[in-house]
């Protein structure tokens, strides 16, 4: 669960980190917008604080997913993103179409939620599983999009 925003400053404290301006500007935009990407953290806090460097906004990600506040997590051919809920190994879905991202809890039972047919001998102790589908609205959107039309020979077909 993501931390309130007056508990910010005890989070990174916790942590061994320094309170900034960046790193709080950093987790209250994760907490308004769970799964953003760094682009779009920076423009939160672009937004929330004035000037503020791509870089830095980086920075601060790396740090905060170093020390545990942070996930990151990268779907395939996706630009990496971020998130304030940790240590729960729960799972994502990805829309195909507009890119939005929520959360799902663990396929099933305690951590890992899934057994590798061959461990290899590995000690696993967490499953990364990302459903890839359509959210509901972009699921409707195309339902309307396809539409039965006929042809001049009286055939029908979809566009």
């Amino acid at each position: 669960m993501a931390p309130d925003a007056a508990d910010h400053p005890d989070v990174l404290r916790r942590h061994g980190l320094q309170v900034t301006a960046q790193r709080l500007a950093v987790l209250r935009a994760m907490s308004r917008r769970p799964h953003s990407t760094a682009d779009g953290v920076h423009a939160v806090v672009r937004d929330d604080i004035g000037a503020v460097s791509r870089q830095a906004v980086y920075d601060v990600l790396a740090a905060l997913t170093g020390k545990g506040i942070l996930r990151r997590i990268q779907p395939a051919g996706s630009p990496a993103r971020y998130e304030t809920r940790v240590g729960d190994n729960h799972h994502h879905l990805v829309c195909r179409t507009c890119g939005r991202m929520v959360d799902v809890d663990c396929a099933v039972g305690d951590a890992p939620c899934l057994t590798a047919s061959d461990d290899a001998g590995y000690d696993v102790d967490e499953a990364e599983v990302i459903y890839w589908g359509q959210c509901p609205r972009c699921a409707r959107s195309s339902r309307s999009r396809t539409v039965k039309r006929t042809n001049r020979r009286g055939e029908d077909r979809h566009v």
